[in-house]
């Protein structure tokens, strides 16, 4: 029997993960180029510096992915992964075309932002556990925690240039154009799919459709420990820590006064520190829990020197900090709940994950908002910092029950 293969690139020995990566990476370039546009459309074309206002479109943008989950854990695990993602991408490619012609047309308003929002997160509430779970399709068990952590340096890669190309078109043509490209951009993952050699996918065992499907899977998370204690950490650091929208918007616009320029870069900052993060992630050779206490302690670090930075360039540095950190958390979570569930299960526990550590936003941005234009943004990233520590607590508490298990 052949050892298996080692290094951080590993998982690009696959023709077909070679294939889905690029599409993936051009792709989150484009995101990322719609992020900054939304956040600085809101910010300050459509509202008056209005954090809230970025909270709202947060919550309808992520709110769909607890209000859907009975369905997208169901449609991850009975349906075909790869034409579901087909579905998925062309509908969100839709609807970031047809906001940039509102945009550049000059005829948008809030409202049109906030249903747009919640339409994209509808489509996406049903792309991201099959995009997570299509990746063991691809690579299979053995290689899925270095493929995952690929997947996140190739997102984080473009979360560095996205920002700071959508800063210089927003400067340039206008924030109509940061969507009109994102549109585009999802057509590189349409043309990856359908080059994929299907013959070589190992596509994972699909579920039987049986009544009381989703609540099958909400028991199966509860029955198993280690699983419900990775949920809670995420309630905690979903709601109130994964909030950088706001945090850096709010931060850039009224503590530092910086144009579009200088908030482009501001992200781009803290995708370095999350490109770092997914490298030493993907060097690993298998997750461990103990990694998701030291993510958690250290994101409650970063964003507590965020808080108090005197400078823009401090600032900068800290989100690198908090890229690291959340990096390393996000990742470990994802790769330990796939390797601890089985199979046919993980649709509907990817589902679950995906929904409390984005869906939970709708609880925490607009609190996160309020507390920005209440206290001031500083205080809203104390709040971020809280979080981070209490879920370190939890780690703890879940790390000494497990050892009090193995010693009984």
């Amino acid at each position: 029997m052949s050892a298996p293969a080692t290094g951080v690139f590993r998982s690009l020995r696959s023709y077909n993960y070679r294939i889905w990566i690029g599409g993936a990476f051009v792709s989150n370039i484009g995101t990322w180029v719609q992020r900054t546009g939304q956040d600085w459309l809101v910010l300050t074309q459509l509202t008056h510096h209005d954090a809230s206002a970025v909270g709202v479109v947060m919550a309808l943008q992520f709110g769909p992915q607890i209000l859907l989950l009975p369905w997208t854990g169901f449609a991850a695990d009975h349906y075909n992964q790869r034409k579901l993602l087909i579905a998925t991408q062309a509908s969100m490619g839709i609807l970031a075309l047809a906001l940039g012609v509102l945009t550049v047309t000059g005829l948008v308003q809030l409202w049109h932002v906030y249903v747009f929002a919640f339409l994209f997160g509808s489509a996406a509430a049903f792309d991201s556990p099959v995009r997570q779970t299509f990746v063991a399709e691809i690579v299979g068990d053995g290689d899925l925690h270095n493929a995952v952590a690929l997947n996140s340096t190739a997102f984080n890669s473009a979360r560095m240039i996205g920002p700071a190309i959508g800063g210089l078109i927003i400067a340039g043509f206008g924030t109509g154009w940061a969507f009109m490209i994102n549109g585009a951009s999802f057509f590189a993952v349409l043309i990856s799919l359908a080059f994929l050699r299907r013959s070589e996918l190992r596509p994972n065992a699909r579920a039987h459709r049986t009544k009381g499907s989703f609540s099958e899977g909400l028991r199966y998370a509860w029955h198993h420990p280690e699983l419900k204690a990775i949920l809670f950490m995420l309630l905690l650091i979903g709601t109130f820590g994964l909030n950088f929208p706001i945090f850096i918007s709010t931060m850039a616009v009224t503590v530092f006064h910086a144009d579009a320029r200088g908030f482009g870069l501001l992200s781009s900052f803290m995708a370095v520190g999350t490109i770092a993060g997914a490298i030493m992630s993907a060097r690993r050779e298998k997750p461990r829990f103990g990694l998701l206490l030291n993510g958690a302690a250290v994101f409650g670090i970063g964003c507590t020197l965020a808080a108090i930075a005197p400078t823009y360039w401090l600032f900068a540095g800290a989100l690198a900090i908090i890229g690291i950190a959340s990096l390393t958390f996000t990742n470990s979570t994802n790769s330990l709940m796939q390797l601890s569930t089985e199979p046919g299960m993980r649709g509907r526990v990817m589902a679950l994950r995906v929904a409390i550590a984005l869906g939970t936003t709708p609880v925490g941005a607009p609190i996160v908002g309020w507390v920005a234009n209440t206290y001031g943004p500083r205080w809203a990233l104390g709040v971020g910092a809280a979080s981070g520590f209490a879920a370190a607590l939890v780690a703890i508490y879940a790390l000494m029950r497990a050892k009090k298990r193995a010693n009984s």
